[in-house]
This record gives structure tokens, C-alpha cells and sequence, in this order.
């Protein structure tokens, strides 16, 4: 069996030893480097070539987001974030990180979570399965793009009354740049389903909000509805 090679982005030595003894214990995962910094990860990761990060935010030297933009620039890897990010501004360079490449975000574990190195292990296992590409984050690429045009007139037999917007691990950075690109005056209702937990879910909306010109929020009338973490969407009585 082909074995998952782990790059491990950590700067509390701590929690690092304690991720390296999960991944060691599993013969699923060769670990083949560990780093304390985000510079140390991008020159890991160009030497190591692994199949698969997981890289924490907070760090000296160079910050997790800062390696995310670089390493998805020039040595696209799929990326897991381990955040104890709790603050509003650490948990937006998380979003901003999920929009650069990053693919998924689980938060660091907590004192009695015995299943969280279970968790860790399999968020590994699906984000290392995801194909990635060269992401560039061009804030010029940004700036240039016409905002998408408004959906054309249909027919009445086949009138629209919503969109629908589901998304999985990978999704944050897809979903930015489809609302990123709508114009205020976008006709329809869009309904938006993502797979991120909490203590990242609430904050995920405020962080969106801020990168569209259309109002984003939580499960109300208009706008873009987000389903709150952990809950489903449902529509009924038009």
C-alpha cells in the first residue's frame, strides 16, 4: 500500500510532537517532514515534494496563510489547516487562507476530545485525494474581472425563483469568487451550503460579507442565506 506523505506545520512543539506520534501511528502515513514556521514549510515543501499538508495559521517568521498563497503558487499541495484561531482577525487569514488553496480546517485539540486524532487523520486522508492547481491569487485578477452578468430573462414556463449553491471541503474558494463576481443588483435569492464547522462557521459569513457587494448572512429572508453550522436548509411555503 502506497503510504500518504505528511508534511507537519507547527510551531508549538507540543502540539507538533503530538500530531507527528498520530501520523507515525498509523500505517497509512510516512511523515516525511515536520516545520515551526512558514517559511520552513515552503522550503520543506518544494525539497519533500509531500502528498499532503497540515499547516497551522499563527507562526514567527512567516504565517501559515502567507506559506498557503506561496505553496499553492508555485508547489500546489493539498492543504489542511489545524487552527486554534478564536478571534475575529485569526479567523479571517483562516478564510483567507481556504481562499488561497487550503482545502479543509479542523481546530487544534482540546483537553478530553479522544476522537480528535481520529478526525485528524481522516480529514488527512480526504484532502490529500483532492486535486489542486496552481492558485494565484491576484488581487489584479480581481480587480480586472467583469462582475457576472444577471441571469437572462426565462421563460415563464421555466421562470427562476433561487439559486442554490452547495460546497464541500474546498468549496471556501470557489464560493468567494462566484459571489465575489455578482453585481448588486443580481436578481435572485442564492441559498449557499458549505461544509465548515464550528468555531469557524459563524465568522465564515462576516468574512464573505465582506468580499461581496450582496448582503451575506445567516438563515433570513434575503441575501445570501448561509445554513448555520451543524443545521440543514430547508425552503417551504415559497
Amino acid at each position: 500500500m502506497t503510504k500518504l506523505r505528511v508534511l507537519v506545520v507547527e510551531d508549538s512543539l507540543t502540539v507538533r510532537m503530538y500530531l507527528c506520534e498520530l501520523l507515525e501511528s498509523d500505517p497509512a502515513f510516512e511523515l516525511v517532514g515536520q516545520a515551526e514556521d512558514g517559511k520552513q514549510a515552503i522550503e520543506l515543501c518544494l525539497a519533500l515534494r509531500p502528498d499532503v499538508i497540515s499547516l497551522d495559521m499563527m507562526m514567527p517568521v512567516m504565517t501559515g496563510l502567507a506559506a498557503t498563497e506561496y505553496i499553492m503558487a508555485y508547489c500546489p499541495t493539498p492543504i489542511l489547516v489545524v487552527s486554534s484561531s478564536v478571534n475575529r482577525g485569526e479567523l479571517f487569514r483562516t478564510y483567507e487562507a481556504l481562499a488561497a488553496g487550503a482545502l479543509d480546517v479542523i481546530e487544534k485539540p482540546l483537553p478530553g476530545q479522544d476522537h480528535w486524532g481520529d478526525h485528524y487523520l481522516a480529514m488527512l486522508k480526504l484532502v490529500a485525494k483532492i486535486k489542486v492547481v496552481t492558485h494565484l491569487r491576484g488581487r489584479r485578477a480581481a480587480q480586472d474581472a467583469s462582475p457576472i452578468a444577471p441571469c437572462a430573462p426565462a421563460s415563464p414556463r421555466q421562470t427562476m425563483r433561487l439559486v442554490a449553491l452547495g460546497a464541500s471541503t474546498g468549496g471556501p474558494s470557489a464560493l468567494v469568487e462566484v459571489l465575489g463576481g455578482l453585481s448588486a443588483d443580481f436578481p435572485l435569492p442564492l441559498l449557499v451550503v458549505i461544509h465548515i464547522a464550528e468555531p469557524f462557521g459563524h465568522a465564515f459569513v462576516d468574512w464573505l460579507d465582506d468580499h461581496c457587494v450582496l448582503d451575506v448572512r445567516l438563515a433570513v429572508a434575503r441575501g445570501v442565506v448561509l445554513a448555520a453550522p451543524g443545521l440543514h436548509l430547508q425552503v417551504r411555503g415559497g
